[in-house]
């Protein structure tokens, strides 16, 4: 059962994670390297937990106590004794094995260690921990608290006690799974990002304008925003990153 989790990253994903694990009854701890981001990002999921009160999709009085589910810290250490740790660090593969060979010397040997990573390999990921059979990939989708989906990826050495565990999480916050095997970009991404790398080919070969391409993807397929305007919105730095892993 997992009761306590970290969250390395104070980011839009990391907050995300924090938030949707603290309205679920799990004691978060959240860790980044800079205070200041810390401090952003409690003071985001407060904002965000507001907002949901307002849409009457949260009762506003359980709001103090999320938000002290959540704690924040600045040594790697304080996830000691985390049954779960999820890494939602920026997509640099360097970064994310370096924090994940700390994780395995810092988090107690039983808990288990999960990456946010939207397309590095799993098996990569866990090959620099001594317990490969805990390390799982556990995608959300931005922004947390609304999207349904997590991607749940298995590595080569990802036991079946982790896999269920993991299951029975995401489903306790809510939430949708889609299983994965362990290839570059998964499912989402693997679709997802070339068709927005095409629609900027599109767009730099003068096809169309950009709202053009995106009102023609959004009217002619159904999908809630464009191609250039989701580009945006994930960030150009994460989707070239996922492009070169693909690549």
């Amino acid at each position: 059962m997992i009761a306590k989790a970290g969250v390395l990253g104070a980011g839009q994903m990391g907050s995300g994670i924090a938030h949707v694990l603290a309205a679920r009854e799990i004691e978060v701890v959240l860790f980044d390297i800079v205070e200041s981001q810390l401090e952003n990002a409690v003071g985001g999921i407060a904002k965000n937990l507001d907002r949901q009160a307002q849409k009457g999709k949260l009762d506003e009085g359980d709001i103090p106590a999320i938000l002290a589910r959540i704690s924040t810290t600045t040594a790697m250490a304080d996830l000691g004794d985390c049954d779960l740790a999820i890494e939602a660090v920026t997509e640099r593969e360097k970064l994310k094995l370096d924090i994940f060979r700390q994780l395995d010397e810092v988090v107690k040997k039983d808990a288990i260690l999960a990456s946010n990573t939207s397309s590095i390999p799993i098996t990569r990921i866990g090959a620099v921990t001594g317990r490969p059979d805990k390390v799982i990939g556990m995608h959300f989708m931005n922004p947390v608290p609304v999207m349904k989906l997590v991607e749940v990826i298995r590595g080569l050495a990802t036991s079946d006690e982790t896999f269920d565990a993991t299951c029975a999480l995401i489903a306790k916050l809510g939430k949708e799974k889609a299983v994965s095997s362990d290839y570059p970009g998964f499912i989402v991404n693997r679709i997802l990002i070339p068709m927005i790398n095409e629609a900027a080919f599109a767009l730099f070969e003068g096809v169309a304008s950009a709202e053009d391409i995106d009102k023609g993807m959004m009217l002619g397929t159904n999908q809630p925003m464009g191609p250039l305007t989701l580009a945006d919105f994930i960030g150009l730095d994460t989707c070239l990153a996922i492009m070169e892993v693909l690549y």
